[in-house]
């Protein structure tokens, strides 16, 4: 981040999202093909929450590009089964519904293979349905292969720093699917970001900006599982759907990265044999977002045990380990999420100040270093605002705040020192 973009959005409390009107009636999104900074790219599209296409160039180095992919442009079969073999992956079952998604089992990933190779033979046809591998960690699987790199516009992943400190999960995985299969209507996790790279292959991505989904919702509150069923247009069932706009439809080529938003709900489709890679991501610039989603998801629990309120003295308590059940985070661990994203920032601060790098965690130097001390500082004040809203929340309040990690008013006060005593003292202030 350069100076100019930091003191753009330095003083930001809330982060100006302009109206997503422009994509109500468009089939166009900025296709970047030439060098864009990574301080266009954050005023452009991560501050304002809009999509882009980056072409095939900025995967042309890739080797899973060349390693995973015949001369022809297929997946190469015999390649992959070199690399994987017996390795347990998840596969999808795209012709089955389980509530608003497809199930999934696990089976070796030669067996995937064979299955999908049977499936081309039999004019991508099967009795076993149209299976989909998806979501799987390959890169925790095999942290060696190093297949692919993640692009400096995607590099502030506070989501993966997080999960990568705790060494427990993460939110990078590889899909491979033959044509035809599609994963149903959504948004993704904790309303983060998403970045897709197909490695080869073809896609199309239906796209509806944040609200739009709002009108999509049956008469019981649900959103659809396809949008492109026939259902979505008895007004019995879906009282609202004419009231949304029309998808924002993108063919996606290979070697293409398509940057999905935060909040945009989507549906997509593999209109090849297609493998790709993607990470969910959140940083500074959408972190509110995650946060509204948070109280929206505790308010819906809340809603769903109201009868028990009165009866049960810990029903705060059991709201969020409800939370953490169906969501996969609540708001402890949301808060030990912000600690340790601060702490990350402040000893990039501290070493900027001393010149001493050896502060700060090793397996994020390089990407710490070349975002630069701007971004740290934009960071920090993202986290403190964040902060400062939990400690307005009567839900947070009512958390024991000696079980957890962060202890707000401290971090707070904390960050601030920070960012007051290397005021001057390095690039950041400077003219």
């Amino acid at each position: 981040m350069d100076r100019d973009a930091y003191r753009n959005c330095c003083s930001l409390v809330k982060i100006p999202r302009p109206s997503y009107e422009q994509f109500w009636s468009s089939h166009f999104v900025d296709y970047i093909d030439k060098d864009l900074s990574y301080s266009k790219f954050f005023k452009k599209y991560l501050l304002p929450n809009h999509p882009c296409m980056f072409s095939r160039r900025f995967t042309e180095d890739w080797k899973c590009r060349k390693q995973w992919v015949s001369e022809e442009g297929k997946p190469n079969f015999q390649k992959l089964l070199q690399e994987f073999d017996e390795t347990p992956v998840p596969v999808a079952n795209c012709n089955a519904k389980e509530y608003n998604a497809n199930p999934k089992q696990v089976m070796p990933f030669k067996e995937f293979i064979h299955y999908w190779k049977e499936y081309i033979k039999n004019g991508h046809s099967s009795p076993k349905g149209c299976l989909y591998l998806k979501d799987w960690h390959m890169a925790r699987d095999y942290p060696e292969h190093n297949v692919y790199s993640t692009p400096v516009f995607f590099s502030s992943d506070w989501l993966n720093e997080y999960w990568d400190t705790l060494e427990v999960d993460d939110y990078r995985f590889v899909y491979m699917g033959p044509k035809g299969s599609w994963t149903p209507f959504h948004a993704d996790v904790f309303r983060s970001y998403s970045w897709s790279a197909n490695i080869c292959g073809r896609k199309k991505w239906l796209l509806y900006p944040p609200g739009q989904e709002e009108f999509l919702r049956d008469t019981h509150g649900n959103l659809p599982y396809d949008v492109t069923s026939a259902e979505l247009r008895d007004r019995s069932l879906f009282p609202r759907s004419e009231e949304a706009c029309q998808p924002l439809e993108i063919i996606q080529e290979a070697g293409e990265i398509i940057f999905v938003p935060s909040g945009w709900h989507h549906q997509v489709y593999n209109l090849e044999d297609t493998i790709s890679i993607n990470h969910n991501w959140l940083n500074g610039c959408n972190v509110d977002i995650m946060w509204q989603f948070l109280q929206s998801e505790l308010s819906s629990v809340q809603k769903e045990i109201d009868e028990w309120r009165n009866t049960m003295d810990s029903w705060h308590q059991h709201c969020q380990v409800i939370m953490k059940a169906c969501s996969g985070i609540n708001y402890a661990e949301f808060a030990s999420f912000l600690k340790i994203l601060a702490e990350h920032r402040m000893s990039v601060l501290n070493a900027c100040s001393s010149g001493n790098s050896s502060d700060y965690p090793r397996h994020l130097s390089e990407t710490l270093t070349t975002l630069g001390p701007y971004h740290a500082a934009f960071d920090l004040q993202r986290v403190a605002h964040i902060i400062e809203c939990l400690l307005c929340d009567e839900d947070f309040k009512r958390l024991d705040h000696s079980t957890l990690t962060l202890q707000p008013e401290t971090m707070l006060q904390q960050i601030r020192d920070t960012i007051q005593s290397t005021r001057g003292q390095h690039l950041l202030y400077q003219e």
